[in-house]
């Protein structure tokens, strides 16, 4: 196995180009993203709109090199204080088959 970060950032739909692009441009090459998501923060319960993508929101779970968190979280950040979402840090071990 090999020590990883794993990121786990929930935004509103719209803006999952822009993370997508943060990420590619670390570059982080591993990521999955799950559309769709619902739940509860400081802006209360969220569950979108059935009919278009507006107000849903997308779970990114992310795996980088340590080195990288930094840069990623600072790109990250004003993405978060303007739209609001959230975004955790966590080590993990890779599985290496």
């Amino acid at each position: 196995m090999r020590p990883v970060k794993r990121l786990e950032i929930v935004v509103e739909t719209v803006e999952l180009q822009k993370v997508i692009q943060l990420l590619v441009q670390v570059p982080v090459t591993s990521y999955t993203v799950i559309k769709d998501v619902v739940g509860c923060a400081e802006r209360c319960m969220r569950d979108g709109d059935d009919l278009t993508d507006v107000i849903t929101n997308v779970y990114v779970m992310a795996v980088c090199n340590a080195d990288q968190v930094s840069e990623i979280v600072e790109l990250l950040r004003p993405i978060l204080q303007r739209f609001g979402g959230t975004c955790l840090v966590s080590d993990a071990e890779w599985v290496i088959h």
